[in-house]
């Protein structure tokens, strides 16, 4: 039997032909007119195998996949959730794939229409005046919120406001969009509850802050319960509030940030209004403002009058920060996921995701440290076992999950915690599936205390065992060539 977890190119034999292309219209074409660097130095390698091989080895691939289709995805921050397949079938609509974003105005009066009801839906959902639905992701209409801000204050003619306030808790895209905007970071340390500390707050504000970035729930999967005492004292301070809209899905049909005093959000539409964002994308970041940051949205925008939607164009906005509107078919999906469950059962989602992460918390605390007991959000995290004399690390807790069929949850962040395990359940798994997981990790915690060795060299039933991830992050091979030149070399 053919080997099918070899490589592509260990199945090439020479002269052997998956597929025929049509005679190439370039033939006359004289190769020696390119210029020098645009000419390959050797030959391509490329495996030549059949159709069949081909078909038979990516789907073998992709069997060895692991996705919320699979199995349980408890990956927390993440909101790996169910993505019902009605919206994919409507991304996948040839009237909605073919169309193409230089087409005249009244031709795509549809699309424009889902731009526009979405952005509305939006609005309603946030408590914030109007959207940009362009960013092509979260970190991305991270980029874009702070723009906003600093185009806000530098309008004024405040230019010394260039620090943006950013707990210890928050998602490392954070500090690493400030920078990129021009701005300088102040970090504040969370207080035992893990929430901010508010004198920690008000020991940083000055007149040269320009606002303060926070998830809330924070990723410690804690409601900032002093929320509008810390949005009143930024404003007080003459800042503005950007709210991290990575973990809204905790919030959704319960709380809205622009009524917690937030003057910018992001909105992880590929997280939180259904988008299977896996392998790095799709994505979309639309960003939300208040009515008096709205001149300050990128262009292109979508409008309406009476019952025609038309593109403007503002000269006191951003500018273009994106290819036209963003990612059209992710804001499909979000139209159609918004528009199936209704207003009744979009207020469901927080609160069924709150429960079952409390439902989690609540039966694991007896084997699993929980640092900050009390009620979570959508998502909880540990701080390793709560037998602290086993050598077992998080680490092999997460790598023997694999084990029992299951995705490993985040792992090491918050950097809080120097074991910390976060859980994420997600409003749309069942009561017996999340039974099944918090029976496992009973079962893995009995292991650490008598067979530690069995997580040590975990995982064991997966296509690969365990690596040496030090080892691999310092030898990394991108090619076919790279690895035979491993293998020579290590030969």
């Amino acid at each position: 039997m053919i080997n099918y977890n070899k490589m592509i190119f260990e199945l090439s034999n020479e002269g052997r032909v998956g597929y025929s292309l049509p005679r190439s219209s370039f033939n006359n074409y004289n190769i020696d007119d390119l210029n020098d660097n645009l000419k390959r130095k050797s030959e391509l390698l490329l495996p030549e195998v059949s159709e069949l091989d081909v078909l038979r080895h990516f789907t073998n691939i992709s069997n060895k996949n692991f996705g919320v289709e699979n199995g349980f995805y408890p990956l927390g921050s993440c909101t790996m959730k169910y993505n019902p397949k009605i919206n994919e079938e409507m991304a996948s609509n040839k009237a909605f794939r073919n169309l193409h974003p230089l087409q005249p105005i009244s031709t795509v009066q549809g699309a424009l229409e889902v731009y526009y009801n979405l952005q509305k839906y939006l609005s309603e959902i946030s408590g914030l005046y109007e959207f940009s639905l362009n960013p092509f992701a979260g970190a991305h209409g991270e980029l874009v919120g702070l723009m906003v801000i600093k185009a806000y204050h530098q309008d004024r003619g405040d230019f010394k406001r260039n620090k943006i306030i950013i707990p210890d808790s928050a998602h490392g895209t954070n500090p690493a969009s400030t920078v990129v905007c021009g701005m300088e970071v102040i970090e504040i340390k969370s207080n035992d509850k893990g929430r901010v500390d508010l004198e920690s707050l008000k020991a940083v504000l000055s007149d040269d802050i320009a606002g303060m970035m926070l998830t809330n729930p924070n990723t410690l999967g804690i409601f900032e319960n002093d929320i509008c005492e810390i949005t009143k004292l930024v404003h007080d301070a003459g800042g503005l509030m950007y709210y991290d809209g990575a973990n809204l899905n905790a919030l959704l049909g319960k709380v809205r940030p622009g009524d917690m005093g937030f003057d910018v959000m992001h909105i992880n539409l590929h997280k939180t209004f259904s988008t299977p964002h896996g392998g790095g994308g799709p994505g979309s970041g639309p960003v939300g403002v208040t009515e008096i940051l709205s001149k300050y949205l990128p262009n292109p925008r979508v409008k309406k009058l009476d019952d025609y939607f038309y593109v403007e164009n503002s000269g006191e906005a951003l500018g273009q920060i994106s290819a036209y509107f963003g990612n059209y078919l992710v804001a499909l999906r979000a139209y159609t996921y918004i528009r199936t469950l209704g207003k009744e059962n979009l207020k469901m989602v927080g609160r069924y995701a709150t429960l079952n992460a409390n439902y989690i918390s609540k039966a694991l605390k007896t084997a699993y440290d929980l640092p900050i007991p009390g009620y979570c959000m959508h998502e909880v995290v540990f701080n390793g076992l709560n037998n602290k004399d086993t050598d077992v690390k998080t680490l092999d807790i997460a790598k023997r999950l694999l084990d029992y069929g299951m995705h490993a949850p985040t792992i090491y962040f918050p950097l809080l915690f120097p074991q910390a395990i976060m859980i994420e359940p997600t409003e749309t798994e069942t009561k017996e599936t999340i039974d099944e997981f918090i029976n496992v990790m009973h079962k893995i915690a009995i292991e650490a205390k008598e067979h530690p060795e069995i997580l040590k060299q975990a995982p064991t039933k997966t296509p690969i065992r365990r690596t040496d991830e030090v080892f691999a992050a310092k030898m990394m091979i991108f090619s076919y060539k790279d690895y035979l030149e491993y293998i020579n070399n290590r030969g």
